[in-house]
């Protein structure tokens, strides 16, 4: 499947669909029942192939993109408010699963129409709600980026200011621009997913550490500038927390310690906690390196509204690819 948006987008999707049953399920009880499949019910009772709010706002800001043509903050705000308000953008009308920091952000949006304060500032503001809504993101300002649209800085400039909408601290906007350039990297690049990640890890630390202000905020994320050496880190020393950083660590260490799309989120998931979460932001990458017939077929046939996603993707890769 050439489709990045069918490819990435998808993984995000599969990812929390995989996870989402067993959400705030710890690592230990896990290793005793392992997920090995696409279930249902379970935290929040839902049926298989029910995804949650990583993937209705990642869809929500995708459609914002398909029709205005741009990234348009105010308008992904107001999607996000229609989704949390009336159920749009969810597998059967219902908004469930809303993060603290992403509902507050909404709800200060729905008050004051001003997405430039809406975010949350502070230090408390680094869950993973952000990052695991960025992919249509990283993949437009990819795009524009490669066509010669934007420059680098205005590629990342727009994924940080997404992440800005809910998540408006230096460490959760890194933490998406790291994202973007390993979304990047796996695009572009060639080799090994492990090899693609660790250029574009390469590249965001060049990008970051020009800037002297952002050496204590990339501090944070030292244990992944040599992925090499962290793919030799323990298990019990991966943190699969709602926390940024950990998630990305465990979403990027379960990539590269395993070679197929179903055996990384697997692991992903398996990793217990934050599951849906972890999962999505590992399924989004794993999706582009891996594509989407590479996905287990009873995986992808279970995704409620699987081909209304698949539409939209489609709609978008019309107007938005490699030129």
């Amino acid at each position: 499947m050439k489709n990045i948006w069918i490819n990435g987008i998808m993984g995000v999707v599969i990812g929390d669909v995989l996870g989402m049953p067993v959400q705030f399920v710890p690592r230990e009880k896990l290793k005793d029942a392992p997920i090995t499949q696409v279930e249902g019910y379970g935290t929040y009772n839902m049926p298989p192939g029910t995804w949650s709010d990583d993937s209705s706002m990642s869809i929500a800001t995708l459609d914002s993109i398909r029709e205005k043509k741009s990234i348009d903050y105010d308008d992904i705000m107001i999607r996000f408010v229609k989704w949390t308000l009336e159920g749009q953008y969810t597998p059967d009308g219902v908004a469930f699963d809303q993060g603290n920091t992403c509902m507050e952000a909404i709800i200060n949006y729905a008050r004051c129409k001003d997405y430039k304060t809406c975010g949350k500032t502070g230090e408390w503001a680094n869950g993973n709600g952000a990052l695991m809504r960025i992919m249509p993101v990283c993949l437009y300002s990819y795009v524009q980026h490669k066509n010669g649209k934007t420059t680098l800085e205005e590629a990342v400039e727009f994924v940080q200011q997404v992440s800005a909408l809910t998540h408006n601290h230096m460490r959760s906007k890194m933490a998406c621009g790291i994202y973007f350039f390993m979304v990047q990297s796996i695009l572009d690049k060639e080799g090994t997913l492990i090899e693609r990640l660790q250029q574009g890890m390469d590249e965001a630390r060049k990008f970051y550490k020009s800037d002297k202000t952002n050496i204590v905020e990339w501090s944070r994320y030292g244990r992944m500038v040599n992925l090499s050496k962290f793919a030799d880190v323990p298990e019990d020393e991966i943190k699969s927390s709602g926390y940024v950083v950990d998630s990305l660590e465990a979403a990027v260490w379960s990539l590269i310690t395993t070679t197929s799309f179903e055996e990384g989120l697997l692991r992903a998931v398996n990793l217990g906690y934050d599951t849906d979460t972890i999962g999505a932001i590992a399924g989004g990458l794993a999706g582009l390196y891996y594509g989407y017939n590479n996905i287990p077929t009873g995986w992808r046939k279970i995704i409620i509204k699987r081909e209304e996603i698949i539409d939209l993707c489609e709609w978008v890769e019309e107007e938005f690819y490699v030129r």
